[in-house]
């Protein structure tokens, strides 16, 4: 879901879960294009978004996706997975601390050189509880740390106050934020403050955005540079709902540079764009745990979940014959594997429903203690365009029992609202490629709910909390068997369902560009031809 704020406006289902992790990171790939045309010197490419950007911060929910073009982190993932230098140079890492060397020749988009310190200054900034920046833990460990700085070294060092195996993949990615933004901090909604290869330039609310290139950027992936043959001078993002019109944009040339998923992408194979396709699953569902909810009994999460086609869910949600999804994050991740299939629970529902004391009545209700069973499944439209479709048919195989189920789609700010403030609803679902990492979905499935975590369907498991704990401890990919019983876990206790292993593609008109982080484009990447 497509899914991962502060808690005034949480969190892309990415990156976002928040907005960031209903919508959120996974694996890349270079987009090759049957262009053969010059290059475009000094050109704008209009690259489109599927929701507006409130806040532009890259520690809030909604800036996250675009801090990439303004923002840079300590190391970068290459589209082959491999981690290459970004603001550092070296870096090195065991489970409870991580140094990185940096770049002595960076400087902030307001001309002032990165030190070390400053870096140190953002890491110590992003991970303050008490900031509650919820953009910021869907990259961050999630382990409480200190950050220290040599100025004469340039190193910054990071330890943990308990094991981590990912302190590279976690730490290092954490976009950095100049000393003039964390001075002021409101400003970032509207306006950029780091080193990256461009500058916000221009604002409207509702979009478009603009984006203007710095000259003399030398410190991209891998050592990439601003002064590279057709990379575009201004990358203008408007915004874009709806699939199909990003479809027909794409096909006109009005957009540059679109993701499309669901049935539209029939529409443009063979049209000679650059594609990129993206692993995700789709309709990664969220029960709502909170007391007072009915979906807090685990007896009835369980009869419900049985009581679903898989199958079915799974061909609605990607517009034809679909494929369950295999595991919470997409394919690709680290430590992915089969798992739902032996441990969804299964089995007669009616018989589940009536031993949890739900039965239905002489109206064909489904009650207990005389109160019918009703649910509200909360999707948007913004998230992926088969998402109320699969919403409807969860609804009906649920009404058929007897529950009273209300859908209700809503802007994507009004899910956000939902599930870190409001609180009310049963179900939600985005798509999402989840997160490269195991660990990156800890915080949405355990610890404290909003405001003071990011667990906004309030799950409290303790098997999983005990194998996340024991996984911490192994390093790297030693502890995929742990986190994978992890995840089993929430699987046999339905407290969450991913509902298809899908695909969306990234494509490109007269563009080519590679991408890394669940199909994040890369900026120093982009090309643009005649």
């Amino acid at each position: 879901m497509t899914a991962m704020p502060r808690p005034t406006a949480p969190v892309r289902l990415p990156a976002a879960l928040t907005a960031t992790a209903l919508t959120l990171t996974g694996c890349g790939g270079v987009a090759r294009s049957d262009t053969s045309t010059p290059l475009v010197e000094h050109g704008t490419v209009r690259i489109a978004a599927a929701g507006e950007t409130p806040s532009f911060d890259p520690y809030s929910a909604f800036g996250a996706g675009p801090a990439r073009y303004a923002y840079d982190s300590l190391v970068n993932i290459a589209p082959d997975g491999t981690v290459v230098s970004g603001l550092a140079t070296s870096w090195q890492a065991t489970t409870t601390s991580a140094a990185f060397t940096l770049r002595p020749d960076v400087t902030c988009s307001d001309g002032t050189p990165l030190t070390a310190s400053a870096v140190a200054r953002a890491l110590t900034y992003a991970g303050d509880p008490a900031n509650q920046l919820a953009g910021a833990q869907t990259v961050l460990p999630g382990v409480p740390y200190t950050a220290t700085a040599d100025d004469t070294t340039g190193t910054v060092t990071a330890t943990t106050g308990s094991p981590h195996p990912f302190l590279t993949r976690t730490l290092g990615l954490l976009p950095i934020v100049c000393p003039a933004g964390l001075d002021h901090p409101g400003a970032l909604d509207r306006a950029t403050q780091g080193t990256g290869p461009y500058r916000l330039t221009r604002y409207t609310p509702g979009g478009p955005y603009e984006f203007t290139v710095r000259d003399g950027y030398t410190w991209g992936p891998a050592g990439a540079t601003t002064a590279t043959p057709g990379l575009p001078a201004h990358i203008v993002i408007p915004v874009v709902p709806q699939a199909a019109t990003a479809a027909n944009l794409l096909l006109t040339g009005g957009v540059d540079i679109a993701m499309v998923s669901g049935p539209d992408r029939a529409r443009l194979t063979g049209r000679g764009l650059a594609t990129v396709d993206i692993a995700t699953v789709v309709g990664l569902t969220f029960f709502n745990h909170r007391p007072g909810r009915p979906l807090a009994d685990p007896a009835l999460r369980t009869a419900l979940v049985a009581a679903l086609d898989r199958q079915g869910l799974a061909n609605v949600a990607v517009g034809g014959t679909g494929r369950p999804a295999a595991d919470f994050g997409a394919e690709g991740g680290v430590c992915h594997a089969d798992l739902a299939a032996a441990n969804l629970p299964t089995g007669d529902p009616v018989a589940a429903l009536r031993a949890a004391g739900w039965v239905r009545d002489i109206d064909g209700r489904l009650v207990k203690d005389g109160r019918q069973l009703r649910l509200r499944i909360v999707t948007s439209a913004e998230l992926g365009p088969t998402l109320s479709s699969v919403a409807e048919l969860m609804a009906r195989t649920w009404s058929q029992l007897g529950a009273d189920v209300r859908l209700v789609t809503e802007s994507l700010p009004a899910l956000v609202s939902a599930m870190y403030q409001t609180g009310d609803f049963d179900i939600t679902m985005g798509s999402t490629p989840g997160f490269p990492l195991p660990s990156g979905f800890v915080p949405f499935f355990s610890g404290p709910a909003p405001a003071q975590g990011l667990n906004f369907s309030a799950i409290a498991n303790p098997g999983y909390d005990a194998l996340v704990a024991q996984a911490l401890r192994e390093p790297d990919t030693a502890g995929c068997d742990t986190w994978n019983r992890a995840s089993a876990a929430l699987l046999r206790s339905a407290d969450a369902l991913p509902i298809a292993d899908g695909r969306s593609t990234l494509y490109g008109y007269r563009t080519t560009f590679s991408t890394a982080n669940g199909g994040q484009l890369v900026p120093t990447s982009i090309r643009l031809h005649r």
